[in-house]
This record gives structure tokens, C-alpha cells and sequence, in this order.
């Protein structure tokens, strides 16, 4: 009975075998790298810089800013260092104006600021920028104050003639140097003289071409930067309030918004000239103010989204200010959309600088790459110098600041980079 009920009885089922992977212990096993520390903006940086269009553009806004911030040594009718029986003089800094010596100290500064440690401090650095730049401009006006008029002739006469000698800079016309030996009209083709070698010929008047090109770059670099910065500082605050507080605050802020967007920056620029005359700030004043809708359109986009974020109501647990939440906390996560709208803010302040110096309307006295492109309209025959390399002065100028802008959009855009990241 009991071997009958053995051979009935349901065999057990057996064991599943798993083929488990066999690890050497001499290889050891490969470690995942983990990066470092990787912010948005040295990511999205690292991303804009990799494209050869975004080099292209920044080596010439880098041509322009060296030229803007030593055009007088670069371009001038007078000596830079002479030597006059055995005395060494500076001719080219006893006539440096105020702006000159801000500039140079701003660009010193800002150099040193992106070597040390400080460059991680954003405040700290403005405020540093802030008081050299303040300080050495009333130094300089109390100090070193500007000569009312300068006469070039007397650079081309006895005691400079007769020094032992002395060091002239690259280009030793000023712009402001009016040379009339050649007709009435003063224009020169480019290497047409024997007596003076002048690389882009000379306008009207008998400047220098390229002096005046170089000089002109300070005003559109200033213009383009300083109306910028003002449009987004109103931008960032306008913006950021109505992002946060949302509700019947962003209901005004977006009506004050399309109230701007309705002003017509040029017509306006064209009235102000007509009424006060030109002048650079006033043009500065009247972008920045007119342009800074855009930018707060941006910030309150982005403030709508990040305003519920885990982090910004651990801050506003916290008890932080409205202050160090808007623009501590929120704003750096939510600024990359802002670097799009500046590249090609300063594209269009520029672009309607020349467009009144083209008109006629621009700054009379100082030269501006506009004012020479009128120059070549109103004249009789066509002179080619004076289209061509304003004209391409402009374009280069505009080109740049927008390959800048869509190389920082497409490291924005995430679906850009996975684009980027399937052809590759």
C-alpha cells in the first residue's frame, strides 16, 4: 500500500535555475562619474559658446569694445610720448576728456573683477564698478579738466616737429582733424595720396575715415549697453512683481505693458530731437525707457512658473524679504530668457542711433557711423569708401549681436539641444 501510493504521488516541482552574471573579482566594476556642481548659466554658457557663429560675433564685439576704450591712442593727431630737449611729455593724456578716463578705469576694473574671486559677487562688483568708475570721473573733472578747443594744426608744427623723438599712434589723424588740402570738398579715395596715407580715404570735411570709424564705436557700444541695461532693470522689476503677485497686480502691469509697446521708439526719438535737440543720453533715456516691455514680458512668464516652486515657498516661509526673494532666489533661474532680448536689444539701439544719424538728426559734432552713411548719400557723386565701410561697420555690428542672441536661444531651448543631440 504504501509503494502504491508512492508511485501516485505527484513529483515535486523542481527548482528554476537562474543564470546569473559572473563578475571577476580582479575587474572592478565601472564607476559612474558624477560631475561637479553645474549651474543654468555656466550650462547654458558652455552650450552658446560651442558654436563657431556665436565666436565669430563675440570676436567682433571684442574688436569693438578694445576699440572703443582706446580710440584715443589708437586713432589721433597728436604724439603719445615725445621727448623735447631731453624732457619726456605725454601729449595724448593732457588732453584726455572725463569720458576717457571712465572708460579706461571701468575696463581696468571690470578685467581684474573677471580674474578675482569677487566675480561670483555680483553686488559687490557692481558696487565696486560704481565707485571707481564715480571716483576717477570727479578726480578727472576736478584734476584734469577738458581744454575747450584743441587745434590739430599745431600738432603738424614747431615744438612737435622739432622733438628728438617721439612716438605717434597707429592711425595719427583725430577725427575731429579736418584736413581741406584736397579741393573744396576735402574727399580722398582710399591710398590716393602721396603725401598722407589714409587706409579708408577721408569725408567730406578731410577726417580721416578710419579715425572717425574708431571713435564711433564707443558711441554705439555706449548707446546700445547703457539703453539696454536701463530697459531691463525696468523690465526685471515691472516684470517680477507682476509674476509674483499675479492677480490684479499683473492685470495693471500687463495694461502699463501694452501702453508701451504702442510708443513708437523712433517717431519718438524724432520729436525729442526736434524739440531739445540731439544728444546721446537723451537717446539712451528714450530706448531704454520705450524697450523695457519685452523684457518684463519675459520675467513674468518665467515668475508665473517659478512662483510655486517648492523653494520659493521655503523663502517665503522663512520670513525673507520681497527683495532677496525676487532677486535672489527667483530671478537667477529664471534669467536665461533675458540674455536673448539683450543681444538683440542692443542690436536695435544701435540700429536706431544710426538710423537718426542717418537722417540727419544724430549727434552733430561727434562722429557716428550713421552720420558718415548720410554723408555719402547727400553727396553728388558716389563715394563708395564712405558707404561701404560705415555700412559694414552696421552690419557687422547688428550681425554680431544676433548670432550672440541665437546661440544663447538654442542652448535655452531644450528641444534645440535635443535636436542638436539626435544629428550628432
Amino acid at each position: 500500500m504504501i509503494k502504491l501510493l508512492q508511485r501516485w504521488r505527484k513529483p515535486a516541482p523542481k527548482k528554476l535555475r537562474v543564470n546569473r552574471p559572473v563578475f571577476d573579482k580582479q575587474e572592478p566594476i565601472a564607476q559612474v562619474k558624477v560631475k561637479s556642481h553645474e549651474t543654468l548659466a555656466r550650462r547654458i554658457f558652455t552650450k552658446a559658446l560651442g558654436g563657431m557663429g556665436v565666436k565669430v560675433g563675440l570676436v567682433w564685439v571684442g574688436i569693438l569694445v578694445l576699440a572703443a576704450v582706446f580710440a584715443p591712442f589708437l586713432a589721433n593727431s597728436m604724439p603719445l610720448v615725445m621727448s623735447l630737449n631731453g624732457k619726456i611729455s605725454f601729449p595724448v593724456l593732457e588732453y584726455l576728456t572725463v569720458e576717457d578716463w571712465v572708460v579706461f578705469s571701468a575696463f581696468v576694473v571690470i578685467l581684474l573683477i573677471s580674474v578675482l574671486p569677487i566675480k561670483h559677487h555680483l553686488r559687490i562688483a557692481f558696487i565696486v564698478l560704481l565707485t571707481v568708475c564715480t571716483t576717477v570721473g570727479v578726480v578727472a573733472h576736478l584734476y584734469f579738466p577738458t581744454k575747450p578747443l584743441v587745434v590739430y594744426d599745431q600738432f603738424r608744427e614747431a615744438p612737435y616737429t622739432e622733438a628728438s623723438w617721439r612716438i605717434m599712434p597707429p592711425i595719427p589723424y583725430a577725427p575731429k582733424d579736418y584736413l581741406r588740402d584736397y579741393g573744396d570738398t576735402g574727399l580722398e579715395a582710399p591710398l590716393a595720396s602721396t603725401e598722407r596715407t589714409h587706409l579708408m580715404g577721408t569725408e567730406e570735411n578731410g577726417a580721416d575715415v578710419l579715425s572717425r570709424m574708431i571713435h564711433a564705436s564707443r558711441i554705439s557700444l555706449s548707446i546700445g549697453i547703457v539703453a539696454t541695461s536701463i530697459a531691463m532693470i525696468l523690465g526685471v522689476i515691472i516684470g517680477g512683481l507682476m509674476g509674483y503677485f499675479a492677480g490684479w497686480v499683473d492685470m495693471l502691469g500687463m495694461r502699463l505693458v501694452e501702453i508701451f509697446e504702442a510708443i513708437p521708439t523712433l517717431f519718438l526719438l524724432l520729436t525729442f530731437v526736434a524739440f531739445f535737440g540731439s544728444s546721446l543720453y537723451m537717446m539712451m533715456v528714450i530706448i531704454g525707457v520705450t524697450s523695457w516691455a519685452g523684457y518684463a514680458r519675459y520675467i513674468r512668464a518665467e515668475f508665473l512658473k517659478l512662483r510655486k516652486q517648492d523653494y520659493v515657498q521655503a523663502a517665503v516661509a522663512s520670513g525673507l524679504p520681497l527683495r532677496s526673494i525676487l532677486f535672489r532666489h527667483m530671478l537667477p533661474n529664471g534669467a536665461a530668457p533675458l540674455l536673448v532680448a539683450a543681444s538683440f536689444g542692443v542690436a536695435s539701439a544701435i540700429l536706431a542711433e544710426a538710423t537718426l544719424s542717418f537722417l540727419g538728426l544724430g549727434l552733430v559734432d561727434d562722429p557716428s557711423w550713421g552720420q558718415m552713411l548720410d554723408q555719402a548719400v547727400k553727396s553728388s557723386t558716389f563715394n563708395w569708401w564712405m558707404a561701404v565701410f560705415p555700412g559694414g561697420a552696421i552690419f557687422m555690428t547688428v550681425f554680431a549681436y544676433n548670432l550672440i542672441g541665437e546661440a544663447f536661444r538654442d542652448a535655452i531651448d531644450p528641444k534645440m539641444s535635443r535636436r542638436a543631440g539626435v544629428n550628432t
